[in-house]
């Protein structure tokens, strides 16, 4: 499993820019309902030292298809953690055939106790960018997913990004997914988008329940420094090109130092 999401942003800065209710990871193996059920259900039977006290119930683990405004699709798992009478309820989104650009990084994910701290693969960040971009130029109108536009505006205002290997996961991605790149301006960051009043109600919507840490207020913001970060890049990909330039954050794409 490699680890996805926005749960990757308490292992890149420490804390969580926004809520989520549940854990993203990715699998590499079929997307079979059965063989994760049975994964899930073995993990949490592993006999581990009591050092936080949560018990992982594996009668309690259930798996079903999702398929969210035509996402790319997975599997999610549901299961109860007990922690003596508490009964913590958990839900893990599980991806599958996906490509990864660059390759998954190995992080230590950070704990609550004084316990070692697990090591695990997580996606790169180029990679999340790549999956949100697609997401918006593929659901066009439909798209209401408000998580990923923030996702990726902060990342912009967090990360230093080197082009081209933002360009090779773009393409690689939308390749994968059979998505075209697109010729112009993607729908998502023109003006009917970025000021239609259901989308601002979404956006609006998405502040009040995610409760994000850091935010632009205005949606049309949001997406005018999108359109800043992505449509270099997008126009590299489309001319077969990699975009030998460097962004850093909030700072705008320049070019790379040269060696001394």
């Amino acid at each position: 499993f490699v680890l996805k999401g926005a749960s990757l942003f308490l292992v890149w800065f420490g804390q969580n820019y926004r809520v989520t209710k549940d854990a993203d990871l990715f699998c590499s193996s079929p997307a079979d309902v059965e063989h994760i059920t049975v994964v899930f259900r073995e993990l949490c039977e592993i006999d581990i030292d009591d050092v936080d006290g949560i018990v992982f119930m594996a009668d309690s683990v259930r798996a079903v298809p999702i398929r969210e405004e035509q996402e790319y699709g997975g599997i999610r798992v549901t299961l109860v953690g007990m922690l003596h009478k508490a009964r913590i309820p958990l839900q893990i989104d599980v991806g599958f055939g996906d490509t990864i650009t660059p390759s998954p990084e190995r992080i230590t994910f950070p704990t609550l106790l004084n316990t070692p701290a697990p090591k695990l693969l997580a996606y790169p960040r180029y990679t999340m960018v790549a999956e949100k971009l697609e997401a918006m130029v593929r659901l066009d109108i439909a798209n209401s997913r408000m998580k990923d536009f923030y996702d990726v505006w902060l990342l912009s205002k967090l990360f230093t990004f080197d082009g081209g290997t933002l360009c090779r996961a773009v393409n690689n991605t939308f390749k994968h997914r059979s998505t075209s790149i697109p010729r112009g301006l993607p729908f998502a960051f023109t003006d009917d988008f970025r000021k239609d009043a259901q989308k601002q109600a979404q956006w609006r919507a998405f502040v009040r329940k995610a409760k994000p840490d850091t935010v632009a207020s205005k949606f049309d913001a949001v997406i005018y420094d999108i359109e800043t970060f992505i449509m270099p890049v997008v126009e590299a990909v489309r001319q077969g090109q990699l975009l030998k330039l460097v962004w850093t954050q909030g700072g705008g794409w320049s070019k790379e130092p040269e060696d001394r």
